[in-house]
């Protein structure tokens, strides 16, 4: 048991830690260099004469997004350039790549955790349960025998939030046997 504990320890701080470096380069790398694709200058030129149609993406400012400015090479000779710029249709973009890794780290995290508590769980479940003898799997149609009596734990029983969560599972077992037997018993005064 403490050697599974020690495993279960080292993989929750191997988790936590996962993220936290995670983050600290995402951060470290965007201080260093301010990224440049989070602006962008976004054209959209519509086919043209005998020229397909074609999207444009460039690192410009705000004031140069246009299709002077962002549309190289030109596909038009110089005659053709000014009506082949009133078809582009040039947005300006911007977006926090800064957000999108916190985001991302975050969920990630989130995932982790929760992957380690199941882990967690699977571990130390079989260690948890026991085993009762005086549960009794479900009833088929051919069962006609009343269940056999559940035998409550002793008296101090039902403290924890593991023993009341089964003590509410055998209530519903309970109550499906129950519902099982009235409808094969259905099933029978029918046909």
């Amino acid at each position: 048991v403490t050697t599974m504990l020690a495993r279960i320890r080292g993989l929750r701080a191997s988790v936590l830690v996962l993220p936290v470096l995670v983050f600290l380069q995402a951060v470290s790398q965007a201080q260093a260099d301010k990224s440049f694709e989070d602006v962008r200058c976004k054209c959209i030129c519509p086919p043209y004469r005998n020229i397909s149609g074609h999207i444009y993406n460039r690192n410009a400012s705000q004031k140069d997004c246009n299709c002077l400015h962002v549309v190289e090479p030109m596909p038009v000779p110089g005659h053709d350039v000014e009506a082949y710029c009133l078809l582009c249709e040039c947005k300006y973009e911007e977006r926090s790549s800064n957000t999108i890794k916190v985001t991302i780290v975050i969920y990630l995290s989130v995932v982790g955790s929760l992957l380690l508590y199941m882990v967690f769980l699977l571990l130390v479940d079989p260690l948890i349960r026991r085993h009762d003898p005086y549960t009794q799997p479900l009833q088929n149609e051919e069962d006609t025998e009343d269940p056999r009596p559940h035998v409550s734990g002793p008296p101090g029983r039902g403290n924890t939030v593991l023993e009341r969560v089964e003590g509410a599972q055998q209530r519903w077992k309970k109550q499906v046997q129950e519902q099982r037997k009235t409808v094969f018993d259905r099933h029978k005064l029918l046909s």
